[in-house]
């Protein structure tokens, strides 16, 4: 007998009917919850493993990550460094990623005929540039090892029960529209589902509520409109709330029709995070747009010497920095000098304000945009309720997490996806050492 439904029997009469070994279920068909439950069945093949899953398909977010090419993981191999990467979890982290870091990640998925390449930014690809050959890789693993996947299969209850007389506790496993299931073991790998926190919750845990990370920032301000589509390399970003929490990223950014995009914007949503939620996403930005490399000093001086030098031009019509040709002009604008205004006609006062325009402009944050389809958040079960040497719970003994429903975040670049690779993969050595 290798599936274990249950028909409406006796909790204790169940137990003495099953001739072999009760599953470990596996709830969510995520990364996180597919990367463990293929390690579990590899280190126990007679033991079942079962994935349940609410959705129709497993492994959504794998197949949309990377604009559909799939982020695996990012190219950073000391784990001093790759936990600077994860605004929340790096602690704990530390000590997991001596175990199973982004070079198990590659090589683990080249034992499988599957390739990672490294981009400039160090963010790693399929070769195939196609996330479709992550998900089909992960599917034909499981199927090999036999784990047995459920999808439309919404846990709506978890029960630990541990019989009068019996040494050891078990779970019912109550399904959507189904029959309940009897594990041996559980691991969540739930990710922000809020069906999911409430599952931990009924057994025993706390939440850290749960806010998006990695999310665009809306701000409606002149100095923008009819900008969209224009992008830097290089911008310096100094977010500020009400209460005087303050947050800096320097990277590239993208100028979009409600805001700001890009690397830098997305990073500085991942730390700002609490932050501005608690704020209600209201704040101040100050855009530094050459990214740092002169201080305002430095700018006044160059800026001095163009007016000398380009006297007769009108100020707006060409950049006299590394800056697109529309930003400049609509910085110059900014200062309330005419379009007509030659350099040679700029007084002491709205050289000034210029200065500040392009290097100390402060926006107002008006609310978040959405990153794609891809969807983070912070937040999740407390790292302190979990032991991080096997994922258990301290809470629940046979329960383990993995994955996006614990506290743990990255920016973005592959990061999230090698926490739900690395916490899934110390989840089954977990399982494993209770066997």
């Amino acid at each position: 007998m290798n599936l274990f439904i249950i028909l409406n029997v006796n909790w204790q009469e169940s137990l003495r009917v099953f001739d072999t070994r009760l599953p470990l279920i596996v709830v969510g068909g995520g990364a996180a919850g597919f990367f463990a439950a293929i390690h579990s069945a590899d280190h126990h093949p007679e033991r079942p493993v079962v994935v349940l899953e609410a959705s129709p398909q497993v492994l959504t977010k794998v197949r949309i990550s990377g604009g559909g090419r799939c982020n695996v993981t990012h190219a950073c191999f000391d784990p001093a460094l790759l936990v600077q990467h994860y605004p929340r979890g790096a602690k704990a982290l530390r000590a997991a990623f001596s175990r199973f870091q982004p070079r198990h990640t590659v090589e683990w998925f080249a034992q499988q005929g599957i390739p990672l390449k490294t981009e400039a930014d160090g963010r790693m690809f399929p070769v195939t540039d196609q996330s479709q050959t992550i998900v089909d890789t992960l599917l034909n693993v499981a199927e090999r090892l036999g784990v047995r996947i459920h999808t439309q299969a919404a846990v709506t209850g978890i029960h630990w029960i541990q019989s009068e007389g019996e040494p050891a506790a078990y779970f019912q496993v109550q399904v959507k529209h189904r029959d309940p299931w009897l594990a041996g073991q559980v691991l969540l790998a739930t990710g922000s589902s809020p069906q999911g926190y409430r599952l931990a919750q009924s057994l025993g845990h706390t939440l850290v509520p749960p806010v998006p990370s990695l999310f665009t920032l809306q701000i409606a301000d002149p100095r923008l409109r009819d900008l969209a589509g224009i992008a830097l390399p290089k911008v310096r970003l100094h977010l500020h709330t009400a209460d005087g929490s303050r947050f800096q990223q320097t990277g590239p950014i993208l100028i979009t029709h409600w805001g700001l995009s890009g690397p830098a914007v997305l990073k500085l949503s991942a730390w700002a995070a609490r932050a501005l939620a608690e704020h209600r996403y209201q704040a101040t930005v100050q855009i530094d747009w050459l990214g740092g490399e002169i201080n305002p000093e430095g700018l006044r001086d160059h800026l001095l010497a163009i007016k000398q030098e380009w006297s007769r031009r009108r100020v707006v019509a060409h950049t006299p920095l590394d800056l697109p040709e529309r930003l400049w002009a609509s910085l110059a604008l900014a200062t309330g000098m005419d379009p007509a205004t030659r350099w040679a006609e700029i007084s002491h006062r709205t050289l000034q304000n210029l200065v500040h325009q392009v290097i100390k402009g402060q926006f107002g944050v008006t609310g978040k945009g959405v990153f794609k389809e891809e969807f983070v958040t912070c937040g999740g079960i407390p790292l302190a309720e979990v032991d991080f040497k096997t994922m258990q719970s301290r809470r629940c003994p046979g329960l383990f997490f993995a994955g996006e429903i614990l506290d743990i975040d990255g920016v973005t670049g592959g990061f999230n996806f090698q926490s739900a690779w690395t916490t899934g993969w110390l989840a089954a050595q977990g399982i494993a050492q209770k066997d």
